[in-house]
């Protein structure tokens, strides 16, 4: 009985197949929508999350408090110090520390001048490893900086790509670092993050000798020694700094910042970007609901004639109501196949031209079988319950009055 429910139903959106691909816009929008931007959410996050599992769960960093925009350290109005330096490394739980230096300087290439973010790599071999470890980054062509180079640098792959200055960089081209001649020793790989595709990197002391920087820092990395305790070294961190800096509690002019805290706040506004995506998507998915409604009840008053024959031959009321929630489920739910299909391709087609872009690793479509299922699930029931009150009207029909339609 059912499957010739189903054959009839079918039979009559084939007919009507213009209003029925029309009804179905609403739903697949919606679906789309949603398919599309949970996923690539979704994928985000999970790039945020790999990025944090590469850079190490183990450390966390330190720097003065900012006043404007700029490197991380480089608005400070008093900077961290050595004496701040020391004491950080004293503390019970920290392994190993890095002092880092990350400021604006002037680079000149083919007679061009650009205004570049220059890091730097400390010169002691522990700090070296921390750093390089955290930053996570390759060389695609020539080598890394090593302890004793003086005057060599590396350049981050944007200039290479992207051609900033009239030519592009390689290896074993001269930049002048703000009057100061470096040699290219290598290229850093792509980078998930645009930030370190527009990078120079420079040994400690040649940054030191180039921006004539003495006794200041922008910021420390800290490695401690057992993950489990980060939150106690944190503190206990803080604590120190009160003592160096001179400062009362809650009036810090520093901040501690631990992956887990980042990665908190970085889950906080992906999860309201995809509460607001699914509330937008949502409110397709009403006016599809309405669209199927609105269908619906046309058919019903074009039926009546037909409702009444089926009537006179024995139909009941139940089958009458059977057959029209079924046609606007399957309105739903076919809605829902075009609108998962849509919505992956759309978001596979946004997950490639991210990596063409921005580098391979930063925006993946996390596209999961639970999504899909939900997705189809929930345009099946959409459509159902749009279905449900022309359904109830076309049951309800006398089989005269329909007849005399």
């Amino acid at each position: 009985m059912i499957f010739d429910f189903l054959t009839y139903s079918f039979n009559s959106l084939r007919i009507r197949k213009t209003r029925t691909l029309l009804t179905m816009i609403g739903i697949f929008i919606g679906i789309a929508a949603v398919v599309s931007l949970i996923s690539l959410g979704s994928g985000f996050q999970k790039a945020v999350l790999s990025q944090f599992s590469d850079v190490g769960t183990d450390k966390l960093t330190v720097q003065a408090a900012e006043t404007g925009f700029g490197p991380p350290g480089s608005t400070a109005v008093k900077r961290l110090n050595d004496d701040d330096f020391d004491a950080i490394r004293k503390v019970s739980g920290v392994k190993a520390a890095a002092k880092r230096y990350i400021r604006a300087a002037k680079a000149t290439f083919k007679e061009k001048t650009l205004v570049v973010v220059a890091s730097s790599i400390p010169q002691d071999k522990d700090g070296r490893t921390l750093v390089v470890d955290a930053l996570n980054l390759d060389v695609a062509d020539g080598r890394f900086l090593e302890i004793d180079d003086s005057n060599k640098i590396l350049v981050g792959n944007g200039f290479y790509e992207n051609e900033k200055f009239p030519k592009k960089v390689f290896t074993g081209d001269k930049i002048d670092i703000n009057g100061y001649d470096f040699e290219v020793v290598g290229i850093l790989e792509k980078s998930g993050n645009p930030q370190f595709n527009d990078l120079f990197l420079l040994n400690e002391k040649d940054l030191e000798k180039v921006l004539d920087i003495e006794d200041e820092m922008d910021l420390v990395v800290v490695q401690v020694t057992n993950v489990n305790d980060i939150e106690k070294v944190s503190n206990d961190i803080n604590r120190e700094l009160r003592k160096t800096r001179d400062v009362e509690e809650g009036k810090e002019d520093f901040s501690i910042s631990t992956p887990q805290e980042t990665l908190e706040s970085v889950n906080t506004i992906l999860n309201v970007v995809q509460i607001v995506i699914i509330g937008i998507a949502g409110i397709s998915l009403v006016v599809g609901g309405i669209g199927i409604m609105n269908t619906m009840y046309t058919a019903v008053l074009e039926r009546r004639r037909e409702i009444g024959i089926m009537k006179s031959v024995g139909a009941r009321n139940s089958d009458i109501l059977i057959i029209f929630i079924i046609e606007s489920g399957i309105l739903g739910f076919v809605g829902g196949v075009i609108g998962v299909i849509l919505g992956v391709g759309f978001s596979k087609f946004v997950e490639i031209a991210a990596t063409l872009a921005l580098g391979p690793g930063i925006l993946a479509a996390d596209i999961s079988l639970g999504l899909i299922i939900g997705s189809l699930s929930f345009s099946f029931f959409v459509g159902t319950i749009s279905g449900i009150l022309p359904a109830k009207q076309a049951s309800d029909l006398q089989p005269v009055d329909a007849l005399r339609q």
